[in-house]
């Protein structure tokens, strides 16, 4: 989107947003409104348009509300995007054995709500016979629960953002609250996003998630090493989802779920770093992505090694 456009957009939003809360005490009937009101993220610019140091009074003020509000120091960076580099990830389906420990340490690593509980990661059971041509997520069961894994006949599938070059959800979006980063990061502004889950309808793959109540993250369960447009605690009332560990990928890290597999079915890189591992997998595995007849070209491969 020109940027001319994305400043149109926003600024009328801001506009609206002060028309609406010229008495902030019309804010009282909406639902959490008895909280206390964050008055400063409310009419707080559009991430893209803040300049350096307006970038930086932003996130000291939510370290010192976060380190305040879980009693332990926390930091929020905004480390840009690298040059050169188009992030990828690679999935082997004939490793994959459902443990879900992926699950469960992207839910620690990225500080997802533990009750009610969200999951980035959903990981879907198939019938193997149900796989060989196809792939039907109606066919897939999130809830299989089973004393050991891998059964017998079964195929696991693990599914979370796509992280398509051409995401539905960032066409959906009213207020540009998600966009995709030169890294080929699809990316959400949390205090720009007004909840209207327009991009959860859009998108194929069931990979956003709604919050709909005060996300619950015990203080000492907190990772206190977070990203303005990652793994920063949400608020209630937004829309989250796999950012690939922007706050690890972006300093050289693999994301947790990938360090997480036992099996080593999991492969990260730079699609553009012809000497990379994603790369070698693409050229020389079959490789396949979901729904694609969708042609929202996502950047998560699956494979059969």
């Amino acid at each position: 989107m020109p940027k001319s456009e994305r400043k149109a957009r926003s600024t009328s939003r801001r506009q609206f947003l002060k028309a609406t809360g010229a008495g902030v005490g019309a804010l009282a009937g909406l639902p959490g409104a008895a909280k206390a009101f964050d008055l400063e993220a409310y009419f707080q610019a559009h991430f893209r348009e803040l300049s350096q140091d307006e970038l930086q009074d932003v996130l000291r003020r939510l370290e010192r509300k976060y380190s305040q509000k879980y009693g332990r120091p926390v930091t929020v960076d905004a480390i840009g995007p690298i040059d050169g580099v188009l992030f990828g990830y690679g999935l082997d389906i004939s490793r994959c054995i459902g443990c879900r420990r992926c699950v469960y340490a992207c839910v620690a690593e990225n500080n997802q709500s533990r009750d009610p509980q969200i999951h980035w990661i959903r990981v879907l059971e198939f019938d193997h016979r149900d796989v060989i041509r196809r792939i039907d997520f109606e066919d897939g069961d999130p809830f299989y629960d089973r004393e050991e894994v891998p059964a017998e006949g079964k195929v696991y599938l693990p599914v979370a953002c796509q992280q398509c070059e051409n995401p539905e959800c960032v066409k959906a979006c009213p207020t540009t609250a998600t966009w995709m980063e030169p890294d080929g990061i699809v990316v959400i502004d949390y205090n720009w996003c007004i909840g209207c889950r327009y991009c959860m309808a859009a998108c194929p793959y069931g990979a956003r998630h709604f919050n709909w109540t005060e996300p619950e993250i015990p203080a000492d369960e907190l990772n206190p090493n977070t990203h303005y447009l990652g793994n920063v605690p949400r608020q209630d009332g937004v829309v989250e989802k796999c950012s690939f560990c922007i706050q690890r990928t972006r300093n050289g890290r693999y994301p947790a779920c990938v360090e997480a597999c036992p099996v080593g079915a999991r492969k990260f890189g730079n699609l553009l770093d012809p000497d990379s591992e994603i790369r070698y997998l693409m050229e020389h595995k079959r490789t396949f992505v979901l729904k694609a007849e969708l042609d929202t070209k996502p950047k998560f491969f699956y494979f059969y090694g």
